[in-house]
């Protein structure tokens, strides 16, 4: 079976500055890849790329089909849900407005309620908050909120950018148990940056390892995790 995403000498380029430099990478069907690296080593880039909002270059397919030219709509139609660095969370809205709104592209009505009563029992939280506005959740409810809303698509797909960020390590272990679950029960491949290796090598069932827009370093999670040297030389740890 084809990779699920498949990325072939893939640049990205802002202006004429050029992040990626021929990267080659894949991500599996029903698999957990962690895209690991330095602040600057191209990882939200390649999230960007592969939702085609950067310039890009050499081959990036999903399901085989080719990325480039499409435009950003598109390729959420094909199953690719984003959830960008800073959550990105309507504030005005309430969390339930927020849900439904993640379920724009589905005509399915009976089929988005059940899902946004699935969210409500991964997440009891938002459904103590589901008519307040999210700008005035905590970081890790709005986290919650950001995840649940790209799931509301129904993505093969998720993006994951620097999901622990700013958050407190009990409600980081909680995100990424449920990760762990959307991935396990759902089916959902999950291509996460993140700058909490230790996290990221635990929850992924790959890695690969940005180095100042290169791929430095593509395995087995497992492996890397079990490598010192390795992890020393390029993850600090």
């Amino acid at each position: 079976m084809p990779s699920l995403l498949e990325a072939r000498g893939l640049t990205a380029t802002y202006g004429a500055t050029q992040v990626l430099h021929g990267i080659d990478f894949a991500v599996e069907h029903g698999r957990i890849t962690a895209l690991l690296g330095a602040n600057g080593a191209g990882k939200t880039t390649t999230l960007r790329a592969i939702c085609q909002m950067v310039r890009t270059g050499g081959t990036l397919t999903f399901e085989g089909r080719a990325l480039a030219g499409l435009g950003t709509e598109d390729i959420v139609r094909l199953g690719v849900a984003h959830v960008p660095d800073g959550r990105g969370t309507f504030t005005a809205l309430t969390v339930e407005e927020n849900l439904r709104l993640g379920a724009y592209l589905r005509r399915d009505k009976a089929a988005v309620a059940q899902d946004i009563e699935r969210t409500y029992a991964r997440f009891p939280r938002l459904r103590e908050r589901r008519q307040q506005q999210a700008g005035t959740l905590s970081g890790g409810e709005q986290q919650m909120l950001a995840i649940s809303r790209a799931l509301m698509l129904n993505p093969k797909l998720l993006l994951l950018d620097e999901p622990s960020f700013g958050l407190a390590p009990l409600i980081v272990r909680e995100i990424f148990s449920i990760m762990r679950r959307i991935n396990a029960e759902d089916g959902v491949s999950i291509l996460l940056v993140e700058q909490n290796a230790t996290q990221a090598l635990e929850l992924a069932d790959a890695v690969v390892l940005l180095e100042t827009g290169r791929v430095a370093i593509a395995g087995r999670a497992d492996d890397i995790r079990r490598d010192e040297a390795l992890r020393r030389a390029y993850l600090g740890y």
